[in-house]
């Protein structure tokens, strides 16, 4: 792992591997996504439906 300074900014060179060891890490930490039933999901898409609608 290297360091550059570019226009007093600091940047990390690192290995591609270390790099996707990295990614892989973050990604498990995010939750994932909520799926919804058809029935819910229909309800959800509704009620976006009306609020966009009342923005404009």
């Amino acid at each position: 792992m290297d360091t550059l300074i570019i226009n007093n900014k600091k940047y990390v060179v690192l290995e591609a591997r270390s790099f996707e060891k990295l990614q892989a890490k973050a990604a498990q930490k995010t939750s994932p996504i909520k799926k919804l039933s058809l029935k819910s999901g229909k309800k959800y898409a509704y009620k976006l439906i009306d609020k966009w609608s009342k923005e404009k």
